[in-house]
């Protein structure tokens, strides 16, 4: 992905959040070369990220050898709230909503108190957290789904009750991967 000069905020105005973006960017580019993860800019907006995840095969025994591309989209009040995180390439999983392909974790969800009672304070958004924390999160989801609360209902049943059908469909996914992150 190519790297342009990032710009401030959607309305080009300066802000905060967008040098807290352009240098958490910079850091992602440079200092914290992870492998497995590219991140570019969309146009030149530090405010939305095109980022490819390339899950290797000996460490993600149900994505891996898949190449997914998401979009990570900062409102102009981060890192207050939290970014979104769709992928754009297709994926089946218990906590990514079909077809939208939004991320459901909790790290994603804003700071504020959990209606329902499912998800700690601890678990929730907070300001501390940055977009490398957010992808290794979202790694780490893609090997344990949280089948109690799936996004997916499809993904989630077939999680709890067929793994070989789940797995199936999962390789089907990284095959569709490979072939669209040759593109």
């Amino acid at each position: 992905m190519a790297s342009r000069a990032p710009t401030s905020s959607p309305g080009g105005s300066s802000s905060s959040a967008a040098l807290l973006l352009g240098r958490q960017f910079k850091q992602m580019q440079t200092v914290k070369d992870i492998p497995g993860i590219s991140c570019g800019l969309v146009g030149n907006s530090v405010f939305e990220w095109e980022i490819m995840l390339m899950l290797d095969e000996e460490q993600d025994s149900l994505y891996g050898g898949g190449c997914f591309k998401a979009l990570m989209t900062f409102p102009p009040t981060y890192p207050h709230l939290p970014p979104t995180l769709t992928f754009t390439t297709p994926i089946f999983h218990p906590n990514i909503y079909s077809p939208s392909g939004a991320v459901c974790i909790s790290i994603l969800h804003p700071p504020e108190d959990d209606a329902y009672g499912y998800e700690s304070a601890a678990e929730r958004w907070s300001p501390v957290q940055t977009p490398e924390s957010i992808l290794l999160s979202v790694i780490s989801m893609l090997g344990s789904p949280n089948d109690e609360s799936a996004a997916n209902l499809e993904a989630g049943r077939l999680w709890r009750e067929d793994r070989v059908g789940f797995r199936r469909r999962v390789r089907r996914c990284v095959r569709d991967s490979q072939e669209s992150g040759s593109d």
